[in-house]
């Protein structure tokens, strides 16, 4: 029956000796065969991310997330690997991000700004609302605003990794993938969260809509949106800005919905 299940996964025999056996010249040679995910990861998110941020510093903390990767996964279940360790290398490395405070409190409070002006003039309106709006409700200029926009950009790629609220430990992105089965409560909890952001989703524009599925969903990079929607970088990385500061922001309400209603 095993070998049914693990007959499609990459290197069976290695995985059988570490797994199995706890053979560690088995698992130097996975690391090494898997290396390929961590140089992935780490260069997708070394798009836009500060010239401070060290390209070294993203694939030592990738390669942690893998050596984890390879403690945890079960080999038996009939699972891809590399799946599964593309997501812990990528949440390795946004914890190194994080710990090492890259985002200077300035950006953050921009961001939260921004993302609390969508929250107050979509309720109010019950639409999206266009960017003169909220320049006007800002008090800035439309050039203004995108520039705030491209310094955010950079903190939105930990967005959907980042706690719901500072006190959980729940994250958004954790609704998004259902790695095992969870309690009736967390169920609960669970399916009005995906709700909501099924609905912040609704609420984005089109191209916004279009960049989250590219990059969330079809695993493009930045570079390769702006080339697929024929526009710049730049505005690839104002567009996602935007659409993470609205899905924030309406996660946010719904999240004050529930509590209040409990």
């Amino acid at each position: 029956m095993n070998e049914r299940k693990t007959s499609h996964l990459n290197y069976p025999d290695l995985w059988e000796k570490w797994k199995e056996h706890g053979d560690l010249e088995a698992k130097k040679k996975l690391i090494e065969n898997y290396l390929y995910i961590v140089d992935y990861v780490s260069s997708r998110l070394a798009i836009g991310l500060p010239r401070n941020v060290s390209k070294d510093d993203l694939v030592s903390n990738g390669t942690m997330g893998l050596i984890d990767a390879l403690h945890k996964f079960d080999y038996q279940r009939g699972l891809q690997f590399e799946t599964y360790a593309s997501w812990r290398v990528r949440g390795s490395i946004l914890d190194g991000l994080r710990q090492g405070d890259w985002v200077p409190r300035s950006v953050r409070e921009k961001a939260k700004k921004i993302e609390e002006a969508y929250q107050h003039l979509e309720q109010k309106y019950l639409r999206t609302v266009s960017d003169a709006e909220m320049c006007e409700y800002l008090g800035m200029t439309e050039k203004e605003f995108h520039h705030v926009l491209q310094e955010v950009a950079v903190m939105s790629l930990c967005s959907l990794e980042d706690p719901i609220r500072e006190e959980e430990s729940e994250t958004r992105m954790s609704i998004l993938v259902d790695e095992k089965a969870r309690n009736p409560d967390y169920k609960v909890n669970e399916s009005y969260l995906k709700e909501s952001l099924i609905k912040g989703i609704e609420k984005l524009t089109e191209k916004e809509r279009i960049v989250v599925s590219l990059l969330y969903y079809e695993d493009l990079s930045l570079s390769e949106i702006a080339e697929v929607m024929q526009l710049s970088p730049s505005r690839i990385s104002q567009l996602h800005s935007k659409a993470i500061l609205r899905l924030r922001g309406s996660l946010e309400k719904q999240r004050d919905l529930l509590l209040q209603n409990d």
